[in-house]
């Protein structure tokens, strides 16, 4: 008979105890290791070497079992706790893991078997008089021992003496603790459990007074606090925010994330309300504000973002560019320091060397540039720029370091000659005439648009024959638009209209047909 092997390999770092069970035989085969046959349960201690806590691979324990006492299957069994009650299967090696022995056997590495890492963001769901609902996340990393379950254990405020909150380990993320003390401060926490062990505890960060919340709490933030709120310097903040909560809520204020300075900032807190109040406010007073309110592990909070605005500085770098003629070409820079918004404009000013009365040339102007013209030939000008914002102009303004000289020209002016213009067009209908069909009895009129220059001569025709005698018709003109009035039209009056214009650079002429309709 030829043997076979079983591989049984040890990967913790603690005793292990293998049973083989053999389907109610005994193994009458000789055991590598010089155990002896009728031999069930081997007591393996691994080597010193893996408590050095890293990955560390035995070489396999090799059992030579005779085909003969082959059982169906194989268990072997891991003590996961200190008593076999808690035994945790760890595989199953059935015939399908049978292998021959006519070539050597190699070394495979294999996981390391460790506990979890710890469960992660655990919070309160809930809280009554006697009971609290817990909820938290699976650990991040689990490896090859799987994950059984959770203990959740808690403490008093104080101790260090830890209880567990349920019996037995709990698969789900959250769970209700029911029968606890009333108006005790307690602490919780949680580990996962696997083959390897416990893993690391999360705890809550605080602990938790175990009382009912009548009213959960809720910040009513006005509408004109939800964009932000700009003031000018010197003027008075006073926002007032309120909430609901009962117990109580614990108010926080914070400023960019740090606690706000009592000396600069005033907080006021009532039951129903907490108000920020800056006398006189200041341009250090502009950033993020947050208030947060609290009862015990459940809380609300809101951020409201506040814009203390100035006057800005003067525009920087003002200087003339260039001159010609009457005209002075002037630029500058973005002043320094805006005033905590936006640049609105610039205005620019100018001011005779004679007089230095200062006139403005441009208000609200939007560019970097200008061009100031219509200067007075021979006297000498100077310029200064003012920067604005929604505060108003800067309180200074930025003056020009040179004067710029209108110099007078001995050289007189000829206007150009242009060729005259030629005027004259021949007629044309802008829009003709159009097809109509009338009541006998009822006015009708036929108009169309005509252009041309001299103004065209007029005429009318009805079935090529000239209606200028007719008493019947009536034409007139007004602003190039030509009507031709039929009064009283009967069927008779029916035919093709023509209206022809005429003047010293030619001709033209439309026509349209008239329908005179008998009623019945």
């Amino acid at each position: 008979m030829g043997k076979r092997l079983l591989y049984l390999e040890v990967r913790a770092l603690a005793l292990w105890s293998i049973k083989a069970q053999n389907a109610g035989k005994k193994c009458s085969s000789s055991v590598l290791g010089g155990v002896g046959s009728g031999v069930s349960e081997l007591i393996l201690q691994p080597p010193p070497l893996l408590f050095s806590y890293r990955p560390y691979v035995l070489t396999p324990l090799v059992l030579f079992i005779s085909s003969s006492h082959w059982s169906n299957e194989w268990e072997v069994w891991f003590p996961g706790a200190s008593t076999s009650s808690t035994m945790t299967r760890l595989s199953r090696l059935d015939k399908s893991s049978q292998v021959e022995t006519s070539r050597p056997v190699r070394r495979k590495q294999k996981e390391f078997l460790a506990p979890t890492s710890e469960p992660t963001v655990l919070t309160v769901e809930d809280v009554s008089d006697t009971s609290i609902t817990l909820k938290w996340r699976p650990p991040e990393r689990i490896g090859a021992g799987g994950l059984d379950g959770y203990i959740v254990e808690y403490c008093k405020e104080g101790s260090s003496d830890w209880v567990p909150a349920l019996q037995g380990l709990t698969e789900r993320t959250s769970c209700l603790i029911r029968d606890l003390p009333t108006g005790e401060r307690l602490s919780f926490r949680v580990k996962a459990i696997n083959l390897a062990g416990a893993s690391e505890p999360c705890t809550m960060k605080e602990p938790v007074t175990i009382r009912e919340i009548m009213q959960r709490p809720k910040i009513w933030l006005p509408r004109f606090l939800r964009q932000k709120l700009v003031k000018r310097v010197g003027e008075t903040v006073n926002i007032v925010i309120p909430f609901q909560g009962k117990p109580r809520p614990v108010v926080t204020w914070l400023k960019d994330g740090q606690p706000i300075d009592p000396k600069q900032v005033g907080i006021r807190n009532s039951e129903a309300d907490t108000i920020l109040f800056i006398r006189s406010a200041e341009r250090r007073h502009s950033g993020e504000y947050q208030v947060k309110i609290q009862i015990e592990n459940c809380e609300d909070a809101a951020t409201i973002c506040i814009q203390i605005v100035d006057k800005p500085s003067a525009p920087q770098n003002l200087k003339i560019v260039e001159i010609w003629g009457f005209n002075v070409a002037l630029e500058w820079s973005p002043p320094q320091d805006d005033g905590n918004t936006e640049i609105s404009g610039y205005t620019i000013q100018k001011a005779d060397k004679k007089t230095m009365e200062w006139f403005t040339v441009y208000e609200h102007y939007r560019r970097l540039h200008c061009v100031v013209s219509d200067l007075i030939m021979g006297n000498e000008y100077y310029f200064r720029a003012f920067s604005e914002n929604m505060c108003g102009l800067s309180e200074k303004p930025a003056n020009a370091k040179d004067s710029a000289k209108i110099l007078k020209s001995g050289i007189s002016y000829k206007p150009p000659n242009y060729k005259e213009h030629e005027f004259g067009e021949a007629p044309k209908f802008t829009h003709p005439l159009a097809n109509r069909s009338v009541v006998a009895g009822y006015n009708a009129t036929l108009s169309c648009a005509l252009r041309g220059s001299p103004k065209p001569k007029i005429t009318w025709y009805k079935n090529k024959m000239d209606l200028s005698g007719e008493a019947r018709y009536r034409n007139f003109s007004k602003q190039g638009v030509l009507t031709l009035e039929v009064r009283k039209p009967s069927p008779f009056d029916g035919g093709v209209y023509t209206c022809r214009a005429v003047n010293e650079h030619g001709e033209a002429e439309t026509e349209c047909r008239l329908e005179v309709r008998v009623p019945q």
